[in-house]
């Protein structure tokens, strides 16, 4: 039998309520915006891209266009436009950057930088071009 020294085992930790509320909606809004990128005629080739230097939210291609979009979710579309920071714009595109390396089928592809703006009530308003990767 095994000696212990009392101690008992640590919990695993549960994350606060708000953050898993932020998590769901985060979620919601990214399937809403799949949804509507799907309709105009986009074919989702990743979402929830994960690198070491960020995340993309989706990763869509219309004929020989990669739009590497940012789902923003929040109270009002405004509010959604100015979720997306100049430090997110950087992480987004150095993840760009390391999904362009995953997949070289795609390198000669006209790359896009677009926003998807979320908010209850209204329709998802799609920024073409939000930002760029010269910034």
């Amino acid at each position: 039998m095994a000696k212990t020294d009392g101690a008992r085992p640590a919990e695993p930790k549960v994350p606060a309520p708000e953050r898993v509320a932020a998590f769901q909606t985060g979620i919601s809004a990214e399937s809403r915006a799949a949804a509507f990128l799907i309709a105009k005629g986009y074919r989702i080739l990743a979402r929830r891209f994960r690198t070491p230097h960020g995340e993309i939210d989706i990763v869509a291609r219309r004929r020989n266009l990669i739009a590497f979009v940012e789902v923003k979710a929040r109270a009002s579309l405004d509010e959604a436009a100015f979720a997306v920071t100049p430090r997110q714009q950087q992480r987004i595109i150095d993840a760009a950057q390391g999904w362009l390396a995953a997949h070289p089928e795609h390198a000669e592809f006209e790359l896009r930088f677009d926003a998807m703006l979320i908010a209850p009530r209204s329709l998802p308003r799609h920024v073409l071009a939000a930002f760029d990767a010269s910034t």
